[in-house]
């Protein structure tokens, strides 16, 4: 499959596509399938990396309420 950045142009290359108005009305609908489907894919992709970056953020066990903290200075002096 293709990597994030390619589907996400794809779904622009889509999306001004069906905004055409000399596109047929079935080839839009194709068009518009297609970017829903990938819409989701990359809404997924993004789901993943979010819960990646949490994680890496406040460790595996932090609640999901809770805002992710950066400790970048100590107050150790």
């Amino acid at each position: 499959m293709k990597n994030f950045e390619e589907r996400l142009e794809k779904l622009e290359a889509l999306g001004q596509k069906i905004r055409q108005t000399e596109v047929p009305l079935d080839e839009a609908l194709k068009a518009f399938e297609e970017g829903v489907k990938l819409a989701k894919s990359l809404e997924k992709d993004l789901e993943k990396i979010e819960s990646r970056i949490e994680i890496l953020m406040n460790g595996p066990a932090a609640p999901e309420d809770e805002t992710p903290e950066l400790e970048l200075f100590d107050d150790k002096s």
